[in-house]
């Protein structure tokens, strides 16, 4: 009954809409579930959902190298809220500043994560959902779609800006923990909802470790088991028209994250190119912060608000 709040018109233009909604819909039935970890990963996403009722506020940054053109320095803010502990919704605010050019913002994007089995398996499957309002000028390379390469973000700031994306973007995050490692697949499909448009294919794929696997019996900040290790590869696959290796680009990364015992989290990466399409380098970091309880809080203050009424 879900789908029919879509109106005809929109049902019509995009068929696979009805099947996410009706889809969540079933979800939203199924009884609460409790993983939540924190990874290295910056492109690569593994199973793990955020803590009911927490919030993860995080700040990334990218530096590309740029030939052709000026580096740049791309940042996002992620507001990350358990709603259940099947489902992780997530808010985007992206901007950049292009060196010898300008700052601008390019856009927003609401993610939602969906994990689709009940109990932990050899293969954990998490469905991703993600609506993108970015412009052209957008730099943070979260995924590297299609047959994007370096040459796409050499122009200004200003020629970029007058392009505006709406995007559907899909993910099955293929997750797997055994002995303490964890490897995660991710095939991505990505469509601009403009009817000319193609749909566009890429990955991610990762692997890490904690290094130690034994807790300390003492809280601090440097024991090994705070330090998760591991690599991630990522790139484009073409597109509907012309899928394949051709003309895509594709990027290598050694990862880190520190988990501190006061729930912040800092995670670096360095991404290298590997073909000639590729930026040389892609160097990210992020910091993290969860509030624990963020939405029990939020619910007695405004249990609060109407009681003083």
């Amino acid at each position: 009954m879900f789908a029919h709040v879509i109106p005809e018109s929109i049902r019509r233009k995009f068929p696979g809409l009805s099947f996410l909604v009706l889809l969540f819909s079933l979800l939203s039935c199924r009884p609460p579930l409790a993983f939540a970890q924190e990874g290295p990963y910056i492109v690569t996403y593994n199973h793990y959902l955020e803590e009911p009722g927490s919030l993860d506020v995080e700040y990334f940054s990218t530096f590309g190298t740029q030939r052709g053109g000026n580096d740049f320095h791309a940042f996002w803010t992620e507001l990350e809220y358990g709603a259940t502990a099947w489902w992780t919704t997530e808010l985007y605010l992206d901007g950049q500043t292009t060196f010898h050019d300008s700052t601008v913002f390019t856009g927003f994007r609401w993610e939602n994560r969906l994990r689709l089995l009940q109990r932990e398996h050899l293969v954990n499957p998490v469905l991703y959902i993600e609506y993108e309002q970015i412009s052209g000028a957008d730099k943070i390379l979260k995924e590297i779609e299609g047959h994007d390469g370096e040459s796409d973000f050499a122009n200004s700031n200003t020629a970029s800006g007058k392009e505006h994306k709406h995007e559907l973007e899909l993910k099955l995050l293929l997750s797997s923990t055994f002995k303490g490692w964890n490897v995660a697949v991710n095939p991505i499909v990505t469509k601009n909802l403009l009817p000319s448009e193609h749909w566009e294919f890429a990955y991610a794929v990762g692997a890490s470790r904690p290094l130690a696997l034994k807790a300390s019996p003492n809280r601090c900040n440097f024991c090994r088991e705070n330090f998760v290790a591991g690599v991630e590869m990522y790139g484009g696959l073409g597109d509907a028209q012309s899928a394949g290796l051709h003309d895509t680009s594709h990027y290598f990364a050694p990862v880190v994250a520190w988990n501190l015992p006061s729930d912040w989290t800092v995670r670096v990466s360095s991404g290298f190119g590997l073909n000639d399409n590729s930026h040389r380098l892609l160097l990210r970091w992020g910091l993290s912060r969860e509030f624990s309880g963020f939405g029990e809080m939020v619910g007695r203050w405004l249990g609060s608000l109407g009681g003083g009424r």
